[in-house]
């Protein structure tokens, strides 16, 4: 029997990795705030345990998407954790931990410069600290876009991205599901960043879209601030796992995800 896998915290992209593990038979338990708001789920056969509930597996792999939170919730997911007692942990973390690094690879250092970015690195170094009695993979993600989620849902609502000017870059859920399903199989260890192959200004993005959509580039400009932007290079972690992006480019992931977005419907 495969071996179980718990998700704590079923979010835009846990979900998706959900359905992927569920479709090959691999049991997976979820502790979510509020499990009844996630039904659909059950029908699938995950498990839904509340945050503070026991009944998990031990020694499963744990794959951690919950973003930093103050105390005293930070302790609590913490003493979850320990008493799940996982052989391997994935967690989701973010681009933001290079600060204002403009050209980010494997290689660069951590170098946080808001109190996201400190926050993230915290929680990366509990997950990482050297007693811990499990593995630790930490996947550093570039901006997730998707069906309902990305530039081209604040294009439909009349709004263009927040920030401008500088590069940034993006992953498709779908490559992101993909490179946390490898991660939960394979024994790589480290931190590392995330993105597909094609960084841009959120401009130019924003009018390609809008192009591509046949409807105006919102105008509105009120509410939006300069960013510097971060060109992620996510190459090398995609060869240890194996991972071939299936949208290496926006250009590719947003008409796959407008398509999504009607069959849905």
């Amino acid at each position: 029997m495969p071996h179980p896998v718990v998700i704590l915290g079923l979010g835009y992209t846990t979900q998706g990795l959900v359905r992927r593990l569920r479709a090959r038979e691999i049991p997976v338990f979820a502790a979510v705030r509020g499990p009844e708001r996630f039904a659909a789920f059950t029908e699938l056969g995950v498990k839904l345990l509340p945050l503070t509930a026991a009944g998990f597996p031990r020694s499963a792999v744990l794959v951690h998407s919950i973003p930093p939170l103050a105390e005293p919730e930070k302790s609590a997911i913490h003493t979850l954790i320990q008493e799940i007692a996982p052989r391997r942990i994935v967690y989701i973390s973010s681009t933001g931990v290079y600060g204002a690094q403009s050209h980010i690879s494997e290689d660069s250092p951590a170098a946080p410069n808001d109190e996201k970015g400190h926050a993230r690195i915290e929680e990366e170094d509990w997950l990482t600290a050297p007693e811990v009695p499990w593995s630790t993979l930490i996947l550093r993600s570039a901006a997730i876009y998707g069906p309902g989620r990305g530039i081209h849902v604040r294009l439909r609502e009349g709004k263009r991205p927040r920030g401008s000017g500088g590069v940034v870059s993006r992953i498709h859920v779908d490559d992101l599901v993909a490179i946390l399903e490898a991660g939960i199989d394979s024994q790589v260890t480290g931190e590392w960043p995330i993105a597909d192959e094609q960084s841009a200004p959120s401009d130019e993005v924003s009018a390609w879209c809008a192009n591509l959509m046949g409807i105006a580039l919102p105008g509105d400009t009120a509410t939006r601030f300069p960013v510097s932007g971060r060109d992620v290079d996510g190459t090398k972690i995609r060869e240890l796992l194996g991972v071939k992006l299936k949208y290496p480019s926006y250009k590719t992931g947003i008409p796959a995800t407008l398509i999504d977005e009607k069959k849905q419907r």
